[in-house]
């Protein structure tokens, strides 16, 4: 799909696991595409906030070590979900979930298309927005890394460490500065500028913060699958310098 659009760099950010890199990379060179191993580490925050790590050796012990204990945790979450959904009145069984597993770990995406395959709900999406992406599922605890953990074992793992979609963070133009100020501090190299339905406002608005902070402009379309996010397409983020190839993977 990648070679289809266009796309002349690719990387493979799965939430909390490097599973994947060794065949996404041999597909990317197959199609003649440059490949960036990469992550995708879910950080302690008030909200939803992701450190992408790209040009990452995928053989790092301290990325191991964190990926393992990610697999742990989202297992233990998966059973306080399913506590979650029974309190609502669906009694989903750990195993209708894990029939819909096919990578490392359970996720979200898993336990939404249990909730299809029962009839519960029609789309994952509305799996999403009827249970998984609310303010009481939210509250499930779900212990993550300090965001300064999460950019160590990138940079430990020889990558460089570059917020994502910075508008999870919800924060206005000057709180997003400030903590993208806290971020470099311990590491953070760059921040993602250019995303699937950002505004050119938008996108002028990060890159101004992002140079004054001499931080990297990255973009990415954050494809999950047309069945995950409908409509989000590879290479629809609208970023196109293929220079920051060299400076992902040096």
């Amino acid at each position: 799909m990648a070679a289809d659009a266009g796309v002349k760099v690719v990387s493979l950010t799965d939430h909390d696991t490097v599973a994947g890199q060794t065949e996404a990379r041999a597909a990317a060179t197959g199609f003649g595409m440059r490949y960036i191993p990469g992550i995708e580490i879910s950080t302690r925050s008030r909200a939803e906030q992701h450190i992408l790590g790209y040009g990452i050796d995928v053989e790092s012990e301290r990325l191991s070590e964190l990926c393992g204990d990610f697999i742990r945790l989202r297992e233990e979450r998966a059973a306080r979900t399913l506590a979650f959904l029974k309190d609502r009145g669906i009694d989903l069984t750990m195993e209708e979930i894990r029939s819909c597993v096919h990578g490392a770990y359970i996720g979200r995406p898993h336990i939404a298309e249990a909730l299809v395959r029962r009839g519960v709900v029609r789309t994952r999406k509305e799996a999403f927005d009827r249970y998984l992406a609310t303010a009481a599922f939210q509250k499930i605890e779900r212990p993550k890394p300090t965001a300064e953990a999460g950019i160590r074992a990138i940079k430990d793992a020889g990558g460089k460490a570059v917020l994502a979609h910075p508008h999870s963070l919800n924060l206005p133009p000057e709180g997003l500065e400030r903590a993208l100020r806290d971020l470099a501090s311990i590491g953070l190299d760059g921040m993602e500028c250019y995303y699937t339905g950002y505004a050119q406002e938008r996108i002028d608005e990060y890159t101004a913060i992002a140079r004054r902070l001499g931080l990297l402009i990255t973009g990415g379309s954050d494809f999950h699958g047309p069945q995950v996010k409908p409509g989000t397409v590879i290479g629809g983020a609208g970023y196109y310098d293929t220079t920051i190839y060299e400076i992902l993977i040096n």
